[in-house]
């Protein structure tokens, strides 16, 4: 008898249950010149550097895989066994590709998951109190559009400053899609001090696969388009659902851009954690059982560029998921 294959949301859900059972109770961040760390039954008191909270966590944990297609449809790993909030993945993603580093923009269109690291209090107390509300300082679409750049402030106008990483992600895939050095990098030391937050997830390698048979440089198929992303703190209640539709969508848009079939997304994983007061709404979670991923449609001709997208150009069909289960989040 043929075994079916497990639903690959069971990868996320495993994983958390094995952090529940085996991680390692530990806080959740401390200020660089506290020596020594503090011990994990410590308390620590929320400001810029320490959300307050308590994580139990593992590192390194196996990678999580996901199919992008599926008998040639492609496929959106949206996990189902809670809603996640697709409209804000989108908004954030076309915000990273637009190279924005102002909540603001996002906050307007009813997205605020930016807002308290944007937040003057939080801006004060992390040592940027000269930066308006609102500006995160060289974040991730500064890195990907601009990287090595000065950075000023969220108001000016970097246009042909800093090397343009996904502009160079896009000409790499299509004129040389062999290449080993196809790289997105968010993590740049020289800033790290500048952002209201460091990259969690900040690097992604993409890769070019052609069915056995073809010849290498003359490629009788189109090729397939495989995302690997590394994260180094990795929020499993809020943040990684969020990253694995987020880095999907990526490769979606890059693969729709390249005249690529969409192939896969593998995340691998640093620090992969639960905070505290998220474990009894993630115990929820584990007693539910996964749905089907729904597909996507782009709403655009092939080709064209990486820039200009609107939410609109991403059709998502059949999404149903269980219903949302309420995590507060960790600034």
């Amino acid at each position: 008898m043929t075994q079916l294959k497990a639903h690959e949301e069971h990868q996320y859900l495993d994983l958390v249950r094995e952090i529940l059972e085996n991680g390692e109770h530990r806080p959740d961040r401390y200020a660089a010149h506290q020596q020594p760390p503090p011990t994990p039954r410590t308390k620590l008191t929320n400001n810029n550097s320490s959300t307050g909270t308590g994580t139990v966590s593992i590192f390194a944990p196996r990678p999580l895989k996901f199919a992008l297609h599926k008998d040639g449809v492609p496929i959106l790993p949206l996990l189902t066994t809670k809603r996640v909030f697709l409209r804000a993945v989108v908004a954030e993603l076309l915000w990273f590709v637009a190279g924005s580093t102002s909540s603001l923009p996002l906050s307007e269109a009813g997205v605020k998951i930016w807002d308290g690291n944007g937040s003057r209090a939080f801006l004060d107390a992390a040592g940027l109190g000269h930066r308006a509300v609102g500006d995160l300082g060289p974040v991730y679409g500064f890195q990907w559009r601009h990287f090595g750049a000065d950075y000023v402030d969220a108001a000016t106008d970097y246009a042909g400053q800093g090397v343009d990483q996904l502009a160079d992600v896009v000409d790499k895939l299509r004129r040389t899609p062999y290449d080993r050095r196809i790289i997105l990098s968010a993590w740049n030391p020289r800033d790290l001090k500048l952002m209201a937050l460091p990259p969690c997830h900040m690097f992604a390698q993409f890769y070019v696969s052609y069915p056995r048979g073809a010849v290498e440089g003359e490629p009788t198929t189109k090729g397939h388009l495989h995302c690997q992303l590394y994260q180094r703190s990795c929020d499993m209640g809020l943040g990684v659902p969020f990253n694995i539709a987020s880095y999907a969508l990526l490769t979606h848009m890059l693969a729709h851009v390249c005249d690529l079939v969409p192939g896969s997304l593998t995340q691998v994983m640093g620090d992969a954690h639960v905070y505290l007061d998220h474990v009894d709404a993630l115990k929820v979670q584990l007693e539910r059982e996964p749905r089907d991923f729904p597909t996507l449609e782009i709403a655009r001709d092939k080709g064209g560029s990486i820039d200009g997208w609107a939410a609109e150009d991403f059709v998502v069909k059949g999404y149903d998921p269980h219903k949302t289960i309420a995590m507060k989040m960790s600034v």
